[in-house]
């Protein structure tokens, strides 16, 4: 099944976008009266069929309002630092997003090598990532954020900080609670620094491991947001 974005759909109609709509009609040859299957993104499938199908605006009448499946018990925000390739950071949104992730914090810290990040590009991996899984929800990607700035907004629920450390014993998947709203910082390909971690303690989170072996920023972060839907199970 092929599935469309709209983010603002009201009424008994809907108009697609210029590239959908290019998409739609030129090379998936969509014709009058054939079904298309939309999402908004805020949890819900649309079932139309297509009116006119205009490769720069295709008119779809809206049949059927459903409910995705994708909603859990639990939110799930990861803040994590852009890697210096940024196609490793796009590859970690477009997996999560697969897996299921509410938030995403691209995050300043100390020993971060990319410090700018272009949000327009990075949503559009995010809506295409959620088109491709047939999800209902599009994750929420905030502008790039300072680590003090982000361990001092409040959160309730759980709050982790995962790093690389001999002496570390608790593991994520052990200690996350079900059924809860869930806050992991990742930090930079150089780790969080000393002081950094000391910080984020003193602010309430919960230092964790993510497993046995060393992994990349962007590993780490797939490897997390599994780790608490595989809790929530």
């Amino acid at each position: 099944m092929n599935l469309f974005y709209e983010p603002d759909i009201s009424g008994p109609s809907v108009t697609l976008n210029k590239d959908d709509s290019g998409h739609l009609v030129r090379v998936l040859r969509a014709n009058t009266g054939d079904t298309i299957h939309l999402t908004d993104g805020k949890g819900f499938f649309y079932e139309c069929v297509l009116k006119d199908p205009n490769p720069k605006k295709c008119l779809l009448e809206i049949k059927q309002k459903v409910a995705g499946n994708d909603k859990y018990s639990f939110s799930l925000h990861i803040a994590i630092a852009p890697t210096k390739n940024i196609s490793r950071f796009e590859w970690f949104l477009e997996k999560s997003t697969e897996i299921g992730i509410n938030e995403i914090t691209p995050l300043l810290s100390e020993h971060s090598e990319r410090k700018v990040v272009k949000t327009d590009r990075l949503n559009r991996v995010l809506i295409a990532a959620m088109k491709q899984s047939l999800k209902s929800h599009l994750p929420e990607l905030k502008e790039i954020t300072k680590f003090k700035d982000l361990i001092n907004k409040p959160f309730n629920g759980q709050k982790f900080i995962a790093y690389v450390d001999d002496g570390l014993e608790d593991e994520l998947f052990h200690i996350c609670q079900k059924d809860t709203d869930t806050l992991i910082l990742i930090g930079p390909e150089g780790d969080f620094s000393r002081e950094e971690i000391s910080e984020a303690v003193d602010h309430g989170f919960t230092p964790v491991k993510l497993g046995p072996s060393r992994l990349r920023t962007e590993t780490a972060g797939v490897v997390a947001c599994h780790t608490v839907n595989l809790v929530n199970l």
